[in-house]
C-alpha cells in the first residue's frame, strides 16, 4: 500500500507520516530527491532552494521525474507513506503504482499559520500576509513543471481536516486505513464514537417529554462529567408533568420563560461545579449543538472544544459564537 500525502503548508502531512510509521509504514518525500541534488552541489536546503531545484529538474526530465526516481526506491510487500508531491504528473505517476491512495491533509490558513509561528523555523513568513502570498505562488501556475498543489489536491481520494489536536487526527488516519484496506480495519471505536455512544446512553436517562438531549464532558480522554436535559434535583419529573411549557408542547422557541427543563449541557456543567471538579481546557460531547445560554455556559466554563451529533433547530448563533470566542466546535455524527 502506498500513502500519497499532500496538503497546504502546516496542514500536518509529516505528523500524518510519522504515525503511519509506526502502523509499520517505510518513510519517503520526493523532497529527498531534490535535497541530495542540493547537497552535490553544495546548496544549502532551504524552501526557496528545494523549489527552485524541483522546479529545474522538473523543467529537466519531465513533470514526474521526481515520482519516477522515488518509484524506483519502492520494495515489493512493504506499504510507504510518500510525501511532497506537489506536482499532478507526480500523482500519475505513483497512481501506476498498485495500491495507491492520495490523502489531501488541510486546516483553515489561521490554524496552519500558528504552528508555522510555533516551528519558528528559519525563513518562514513573519505575518500571516506573508504566510498567504507564499501559499498563493505554491498553489498554481501556467508552467506544467512548476508546482501545481491545487491540481494535485483535486487528485486526492481521500482528505482528513487536521483542526484539532492529535487524538483526531490520528482517530481519521485510522478510518481512511480501514476504509481503503481489511488489515487495518478494526471494530474498535475512536475515541469520538466512544464518547458519543456514551452520551447517547446517558440521554435514555432524560425525563423531558419533548426531546432527550445528554452531555458528556471530557478531559485528558477521562469523563469528569456527564448530564442530560430535565427539571431541577428534588423537583417533579418533566414526564410527570413538571414543566408547564414541555407538557403544553408549546412550538420551538416559544414560551422559553416557562420552561423549568434544566439543558443537557447545563446540567453537566453544574455537576462539575458541584463536585469540585476543574472543566477548563476541557471538550464537551453533546447529542445536539448547543442553544445560546448554554453556549454563554461553555464559553465561560473554560471549555475548549464542542462537538455535537445533531443540529439544535436555533443553534447556527450559538456555533458562530463558539466560533468568535475560540471554542472549536465540530458536527461528528454517530453512525447508527
Amino acid at each position: 500500500m502506498i500513502i500519497g500525502i499532500t496538503g497546504e503548508n502546516c496542514a500536518g502531512k509529516d505528523t500524518v507520516a510519522e504515525y503511519l510509521l509506526k502502523k509499520g509504514f517505510y518513510y519517503l518525500s520526493l523532497s529527498d530527491i531534490i535535497r541530495d541534488e542540493l547537497a552535490s552541489e553544495g546548496k544549502q536546503v532551504t524552501r526557496e532552494n528545494l523549489i527552485a531545484k524541483g522546479n529545474e529538474l522538473r523543467a529537466k526530465h519531465g513533470p514526474g521525474v521526481l515520482a519516477k526516481m522515488t518509484i524506483a526506491k519502492l520494495d515489493k510487500g512493504k506499504n510507504y507513506a510518500v510525501i511532497s508531491i506537489r506536482n499532478p504528473s507526480e500523482v500519475e505517476e505513483l497512481a501506476k503504482t498498485p495500491n495507491f491512495t492520495l490523502l489531501y491533509l488541510t486546516a483553515p490558513a489561521e490554524v496552519r499559520f500558528e504552528r508555522m509561528k510555533a516551528r519558528n523555523r528559519a525563513g518562514d513568513p513573519l505575518t500571516f500576509e506573508g504566510f498567504i502570498s507564499v501559499e498563493k505562488a505554491e498553489l498554481a501556475s501556467s508552467d506544467k513543471n512548476r508546482q501545481q498543489l491545487a491540481e494535485v489536491f483535486k487528485m486526492s481520494t481521500k482528505k482528513i481536516t487536521n483542526d484539532a489536536d492529535l487524538v483526531l487526527l490520528h482517530d481519521n488516519v485510522d478510518r481512511m486505513l480501514g476504509e481503503i484496506s481489511l488489515e487495518f480495519k478494526s471494530d474498535r471505536p475512536s475515541w469520538d464514537d466512544y464518547f458519543m455512544g456514551i452520551a447517547k446512553m446517558v440521554a435514555t436517562r432524560s425525563n423531558c417529554i419533548k426531546r432527550h438531549v445528554a452531555a458528556v464532558i471530557v478531559k485528558d480522554k477521562r469523563i469528569v462529567s456527564t448530564g442530560y436535559n430535565g427539571t431541577p434535583r428534588g423537583t417533579r419529573n418533566c414526564d410527570q408533568g413538571g414543566c408547564p411549557r414541555c407538557n403544553s408542547f408549546a412550538d420551538s422557541g416559544t414560551k422559553l420563560e416557562e420552561c423549568f427543563c434544566s439543558h443537557a449541557e447545563e446540567n453537566s456543567i453544574c455537576q462539575a461545579a458541584y463536585h469540585g471538579i476543574s472543566i477548563k481546557e476541557s471538550s464537551i460531547y453533546i447529542t445536539y449543538s448547543p442553544c445560546l445560554v448554554c453556549t454563554r455556559m461553555i464559553i465561560n466554563s473554560g471549555i475548549k472544544e464542542v462537538i455535537y451529533n445533531e443540529n439544535y433547530p436555533l443553534g447556527q448563533s450559538s456555533i458562530r459564537l463558539l466560533q468568535e470566542a475560540g471554542v472549536k466546535a465540530r458536527q461528528m455524527k454517530l453512525k447508527e
